[in-house]
């Protein structure tokens, strides 16, 4: 009886994680073949899965992977590099590719600030694509498209280090504003832009050190 008991105790705590982001948590085989990817790369130390910040994070915490649907050079908002329209690959376009999750990462904002997207104004409700378009109302959109669609899981966004500030302030607003933790990460080394090996262990030990 007592072997059932803890056999049940176990296999309650072990959680199914699923990630949404931009290259910062692809790598080759694991998201969807047709996404563009950056891990491996000759240019970056990183050339294991187990090197990448999820792998370290769930390994660390002994849950599983659900789903990783990261793709390389994506944005929150519809306006990706060049002015280009990203309405058909940005992170609300691929709100439904999660799985039954229990925690959600979302990793995203680089591109938006990389690619100098639009800003725009901070708004809550009755999003069309155009105004998507627009970092503040993607942002918004997408929380709460996943809230409604992930009711029971617990969603969290990684905000990478070094991003020009209205990005930063709008994810602090947002955020807020739907009662969603947000892990503003700090030192992560880079190479070729990108977490090097111990930038990977650094975004996961600051997961941990958040309580997550």
């Amino acid at each position: 009886m007592l072997m059932v008991t803890m056999t049940v105790s176990v296999s309650a705590q072990t959680k199914k994680v699923s990630v949404l982001g931009d290259s910062y948590s692809t790598f080759i085989g694991v998201i969807p073949a047709n996404y563009a990817t950056f891990y491996p790369n000759d240019r970056n130390d990183v050339t294991e899965v187990s090197q990448t910040w999820w792998d370290l994070y769930i390994k660390a915490k002994d849950y599983t992977l659900e789903k990783n649907d990261s793709w390389g050079g994506t944005t929150i908002c519809g306006t990706g590099y060049g002015r280009m329209d990203t309405s058909r690959t940005n992170f609300i376009a691929r709100v439904d590719s999660l799985g039954s999750p229990d925690i959600i990462f979302v990793f995203g904002g680089t591109n938006d600030a990389w690619a100098n997207s639009p800003i725009g104004e901070y708004q809550y409700s009755d999003w069309t694509n155009e105004d998507c378009k627009n970092f503040r109302p993607a942002l918004a959109c997408l929380i709460d498209k996943l809230q409604k669609r992930y009711a029971k899981a617990k969603i969290v966004f990684i905000l990478n280090s070094e991003l020009r500030e209205p990005i930063n302030e709008s994810m602090r607003e947002v955020c807020k504003h739907y009662h969603v933790q947000l892990v503003e990460l700090r030192d992560i080394e880079k190479q070729n832009g990108h977490p090097s090996i111990s930038g990977m262990k650094s975004i996961c030990n600051q997961l941990l050190e958040a309580g997550l």
